[in-house]
């Protein structure tokens, strides 16, 4: 009898995730966890207080496939008040289950095999496998350090008869640049005549930084019938673990999207969804974020000033990034460990996402953090060094 034999991988060079990885080394080791992008508060009371009025009120059941109307048109109000257009919320935007989900469904329900994705590196980790889990091809283009700015003309060299869609992620994580709207220009001019779509990662929306204001795709008239975009709750909110998000864009791809989604999650959280609706009612929810996160970003920076790291500019997220070239000459995910279990700091090497590896010894750190815990973590980067 022949036995069981293991089915051919979909994502054969792929294992567990670096936030999983670092996480646990940190857990492992006692370390301060600057790895994985979540905050160490609690959200907002007054929000939960919702979520449990609506558990209460037995809002419980399924939602409505594309979310609960309610909170659907608090959103549209959203994006209409900060960039100029408001999308019909019945069939312009669709609730998720995180921005991950939101992600994966537009890329599972838009790109068929041979078809190519320009990624612009480094990237966030989960672009890469879900084009390639859907037979699409990744075509990096990258960025370098100190500012990760993009070349729109030797972007638009990668522009071919395949490429069907191109991911931004804008602010950007891992490096917190942020664009302006000259950049969203360059890119309508490049696919001017083109049917390459626009997926734009949009989570850390309200969190930039020194005065500048964040370019949304959904407010560029002419970038919006070919684009959709994604955000997160769970980074606006302080409640990454909930997993909710949203979709917004173009109605001939939402449509498409929509058809994915009913068959992956179908709908989300009930009553989040109405305890959100009535909390995003009210903008002061998150017109003072950039200034919030600003504190943090300036507060770690200036306990990082004693030592030989180098910092990058962050323009945006609630990432920093830092160049080690002074302490160290070995890899980044050996320095990443070695921070973790030598000096009690989780940190999150970024040559990881990069599809080739590209080591410019650079880590990256989380500050959405309570000053205690930045601070614990500055003392203890100072003593190791």
């Amino acid at each position: 009898m022949m036995s069981f034999q293991s089915p051919a991988s979909k994502l054969p060079h792929l294992g567990t995730t670096i936030f999983s990885v670092m996480s646990e080394l940190a857990r492992e080791h006692r370390a301060i966890n600057l790895a994985q992008g979540f905050p160490d508060f609690d959200c907002d009371p007054h929000l939960k207080m919702l979520v449990k009025h609506y558990m209460d009120r037995g809002f419980n059941q399924y939602a409505p496939m594309p979310g609960v109307p309610e909170l659907r048109k608090v959103i549209a109000a959203k994006i209409h008040s900060l960039y100029g257009r408001k999308p019909n919320p019945d069939t312009e935007i669709t609730i998720t289950a995180g921005a991950t989900q939101a992600i994966f469904t537009a890329i599972t329900a838009l790109i068929s095999p041979g078809d190519e994705v320009i990624l612009i590196e480094p990237a966030y980790d989960c672009y890469a496998p879900a084009v390639l889990v859907n037979g699409g091809r990744v075509v990096p283009y990258s960025l370098g350090p100190p500012y990760y700015r993009i070349d729109w003309n030797k972007l638009g060299t990668l522009i071919g008869p395949q490429t069907r869609m191109i991911i931004i992620n804008n602010p950007h994580n891992p490096s917190g640049m942020v664009m302006e709207s000259r950049e969203l220009d360059a890119l309508h001019s490049l696919l001017k005549g083109t049917d390459v779509i626009v997926l734009s990662d949009e989570v850390y929306e309200h969190l930039v930084f020194d005065g500048k204001k964040h370019q949304s795709v959904l407010g560029h008239s002419d970038l919006y019938e070919r684009s959709l975009a994604t955000f997160s709750f769970g980074k606006t909110f302080h409640n990454t673990g909930w997993k909710m998000g949203y979709a917004a864009g173009s109605e001939k791809l939402m449509k498409e999207f929509r058809k994915v989604h009913q068959y992956n999650v179908f709908s989300v959280n009930t009553p989040l969804q109405y305890g959100l609706a009535d909390y995003l009612s009210n903008s002061s929810t998150y017109d003072g974020l950039s200034d919030f996160y600003q504190e943090k970003r300036d507060f770690f920076a200036a306990h990082m000033e004693a030592t030989p790291f180098k910092p990058i500019p962050c323009g945006g997220t609630y990432f920093q990034l830092f160049n080690y070239g002074a302490i160290s000459n070995i890899s980044d995910v050996e320095f990443a460990r070695k921070m973790t279990v030598d000096y009690g700091v989780a940190t999150i090497p970024v040559s990881v996402f990069y599809t080739g590896g590209t080591d410019h010894k650079v880590v990256r750190f989380c500050f959405a953090k309570k000053p205690k815990t930045l601070k614990a973590a500055g003392e203890r980067i100072v003593r190791a060094l």
